[in-house]
């Protein structure tokens, strides 16, 4: 992927989806009650280009965008060729499924500047895309992601932790086989538990037991180890905060607002654990690492380093920025 930049979302919550997945509620996650029409696009993206410097990405998410009538999808995409026409825009980015991808569609999509598709598989596990009810198939994902790349397209593919049927295997075997796809980027978002959704029903009958922040936070090292050894980037991992969830939207599972660097700090412990699992008791240590990962390594509240003093029976942890590649753990001393 090239150097990033700024990114100008705008949410089309639930607009083209044919299907209602358990856990979802667009509007909840996304903060917007209404999808976007044109008019919105445009007044968005004036407004965005007023203060900020040329090279956004315009980025429609919360909806299957190539599900919607191919007339509305042209509205909204003309309604951001001027902006790419004066340079403002280098591209534009849609989100959509796997079941609604074919070659007229990938085709309308670049005629009008979109450059990244980001495709929600949620699972590989068959048989829990049907209890999350996807209405498609793990082949629609691999088909779909062979269909984006030979396009030209740069891929993200989204995965979903947790959900109902699944367990950590699953969700790794998700990650390994989404990975053999060689996508530009992943996004790993662990189940929230969403009022008013088919899974709080669930939940609340004793059908689903939640995928607790513990859970994801493991669970996501370990995919977060897979992706770090074939180079491909996390862009995002657990939904982004908003006010509605954060109030009460959001009544179980693995919500929280730093989940991601929660889930970072995690890896670098289970890597520290793997360097130190020689190390002589009452010794003192200290570890090096790459200075954007010193608080990743310490921990929240230094957790980290407490954690490893008890099991390793340490005299005391130090840890010190390196050079050293990114997510690298040395032994200083």
């Amino acid at each position: 992927m090239g150097a990033k930049r700024r990114i100008i979302p705008l949410f089309v919550p639930h607009l083209g989806c044919p299907h209602a997945c358990v856990f979802c509620d667009q509007r909840a996650v996304s903060g917007a009650r209404e999808p976007v029409t044109a008019a919105d696009v445009t007044r968005t993206l004036s407004e965005a280009e007023a203060r900020f410097p040329a090279g956004a990405e315009l980025a429609f998410y919360g909806g299957s965008f190539t599900a919607i009538p191919a007339d509305e999808q042209e509205a909204l995409l003309s309604a951001a060729a001027p902006f790419l026409e004066r340079g403002f825009l280098a591209s534009l980015r849609v989100s959509t499924r796997p079941d609604r991808v074919d070659g007229p569609a990938l085709a309308r999509l670049r005629r009008y500047g979109v450059r990244t598709v980001e495709l929600g598989a949620q699972s590989m596990d068959e048989a829990v895309l049907r209890l999350a009810g996807r209405g498609h198939s793990a082949e629609d994902t691999r088909r779909a992601a062979a269909l984006v790349k030979a396009g030209g397209f740069a891929l993200i593919l989204q995965m979903m932790t947790g959900l109902p049927g699944s367990d950590r295997e699953k969700d790794l075997f998700t990650a390994r086989e989404l990975l053999a796809l060689e996508p530009d980027g992943l996004r790993v978002y662990p189940t929230v538990i969403l009022r008013d959704t088919a899974l709080c029903a669930l939940w609340r009958a004793g059908k689903y037991r939640e995928h607790t922040v513990e859970e994801a936070m493991e669970t996501c090292a370990a995919i977060l180890e897979l992706t770090d050894a074939a180079g491909v980037p996390v862009t995002r991992l657990g939904l982004n905060p908003t006010e509605e969830l954060s109030a009460g939207g959001a009544v179980a599972g693995a919500y929280h607002p730093a989940l991601g660097e929660l889930a970072r700090a995690r890896l670098m412990l289970r890597r520290a654990e793997r360097l130190l699992r020689d190390t002589p008791h009452g010794e003192t240590v200290t570890l090096g690492v790459a200075p954007e990962r010193l608080s990743q390594m310490t921990g929240q509240k230094r957790e980290n380093l407490a954690a490893l003093r008890q099991e390793f029976g340490l005299m005391e942890v130090r840890v010190k920025p390196v050079q050293v590649n990114s997510g690298e753990i040395i032994l200083l001393s």
